[in-house]
């Protein structure tokens, strides 16, 4: 057994099984009211993991379930980028993170093995990584500096910190690697020490948008998928709803799939119950502690219903229980395996460049790397990105009213803030939060292009970053 599967199971020892469990957001929907109509229906979680929020929030979250299991979902550790350490504000991440996983009392931290910044470029959603052999590597060499710090920062009473788990991502129309997704996360798991988060959803994205539905089953490609991917890192389990996008053109007839995509709003179609069925029956699956539908921003009613589902067809499943490693000593944490990346950082930074350059429609050096249809990418670039740009996670027409208004009158193209937006590569000096870089970035770009609307703009914009402060540290708790 390699170095860093015995660090991961005497770390894994520790997890208690948590059982079925949601994966939430603090604000939407209103958390303590949809616990509230759990508890009516008869369906409490077993427990909860809560999405990153202001630290007041989550604070208000672990005093009204005391005795609740309560995970995290993290976000703002671009683990999978080369310069991670240096042109992000990594300490602060872990810093804020850590105060997090104290204040909740977690056992893992789940971050998605992707990223929304690359090269000096944002993004709305996750870009999955680079399925190359130097991504591979380099990811690893960051999850372990990231459970490093963890362990010293958030560390639990068996001196540990919370086990560090990465997320299969999902795939919004194409990928690009000349790796697999098992073989790119079993390089990881070879250098390195973290659990895994398998979400089933991602993986139907991944059978749609790679191709492999054109040569074989859903069926055969979950088993194959399966018997590649490792498995017995598997700690906890997500399932998510899909829905085609607003933005994408419609498939016509026939057998081609559904354009879906991983929206946590949907409804779960059935077929990903019939795939959770098939990965729970897996002999690899060993060291699975929890399973979790992710239900931010979905109707209440929806999840209660869902979650019942859910319950009533794998309630029999059982969960395997800590085996603390014999002789190990408490109060300190197992040695990570040192990192040896051998790669070239610079040049792999230059090609999450251009990969970000490819996926915003000004360079096309990594096309030869392209999985799946180029259709997919001219999908994401043509409807997908643009719709993430101007109406995602906050309308600018909703937002910025009176600004907009004034553009129109001057003859200015709203679209035309999407090429504003990715024109160049920028210093990333703050925490990544997507509606307050748009607040900035909108700011900057009425400012180039309609100077006589500035009074106008930043007006608006100082209304909306009050507001914001103001919903994000308030969670009413019930009484």
């Amino acid at each position: 057994m390699s170095a860093s599967e015995q660090a991961f199971r005497r770390r894994a020892a520790h997890i208690t099984p948590h059982g079925f469990g949601l994966s939430v957001d603090v604000y939407t929907p209103d958390l303590f009211e949809l616990w509230r109509r759990l508890e009516q229906a008869g369906a409490q979680a077993d427990y909860l993991e809560v999405f990153r929020a202001a630290l007041p929030a989550v604070q208000a979250v672990r005093r009204q379930f005391v005795s609740l299991p309560l995970e995290c979902h993290a976000e703002g550790l671009w683990l999978t980028q080369p310069d991670w350490k240096d042109a992000y504000p990594a300490e602060r991440e872990l810093a804020a993170l850590a105060a997090q996983l104290r204040a909740l009392g977690c056992q893992w931290m789940t971050h998605e093995c992707a990223a929304k910044q690359m090269a000096g470029y944002s993004f709305g959603t996750y870009l999955p990584p680079l399925f190359t052999t130097a991504a591979a590597e380099v990811t690893a060499d960051n999850v372990t500096l990231a459970q490093t710090r963890l362990d010293h920062a958030a560390g639990l009473s068996h001196g540990y910190g919370p086990l560090l788990l990465l997320e299969v991502p999902p795939w919004t129309y194409f990928g690009l690697g000349d790796l697999s997704v098992p073989d790119f996360f079993r390089m990881i798991t070879d250098r390195t020490a973290c659990g895994l988060v398998l979400d089933i959803g991602h993986l139907w994205t991944i059978y749609r948008y790679s191709g492999a539905w054109r040569r074989q089953s859903l069926e055969e490609c979950v088993a194959e998928f399966l018997d590649a991917f490792p498995l017995e890192r598997v700690v906890q389990i997500h399932v998510a709803g899909l829905a085609e996008h607003e933005a994408a053109d419609k498939v016509g007839g026939g057998a081609e799939p559904s354009l879906w995509i991983d929206t946590h709003g949907a409804p779960i179609p059935p077929v990903l119950f019939d795939m959770l069925e098939q990965v729970l029956a897996h002999p690899k699956l060993t060291q699975l502690k929890g399973v979790a539908l992710e239900v931010d921003t979905k109707d209440i009613a929806v999840i209660v219903r869902e979650f019942q589902q859910f319950r009533r067809r794998f309630g029999r499943l059982t969960f395997p229980g800590p085996r603390p490693h014999e002789g190990e000593e408490q109060g300190e944490a197992p040695a990570l395996p040192a990192g040896c990346c051998s790669v070239d950082a610079e040049s792999l930074r230059r090609q999450y460049g251009a990969y970000a350059k490819l996926a915003t429609g000004q360079d096309v050096s990594l096309l030869p790397l392209l999985v799946g249809e180029a259709s997919g990418l001219d999908r994401y670039r043509q409807g997908y990105l643009p719709h993430e740009i101007l109406h995602w996670g906050g309308d600018l027409v909703a937002m910025f009213p009176a600004t907009c208004r004034a553009l129109e009158q001057a003859g200015i193209a709203l679209e035309l803030f999407v090429q504003f937006w990715f024109r160049e590569p920028r210093p990333i000096d703050a925490p990544y939060d997507f509606f307050l870089l748009k607040i900035g970035r909108f700011v900057e770009f009425v400012q180039t292009t309609l100077p006589q609307a500035r009074a106008t703009v930043l007006r608006e914009a100082e209304e909306l970053r009050g507001a914001y402060q103001q919903a994000s540290d308030t969670v009413q708790v019930l009484t």
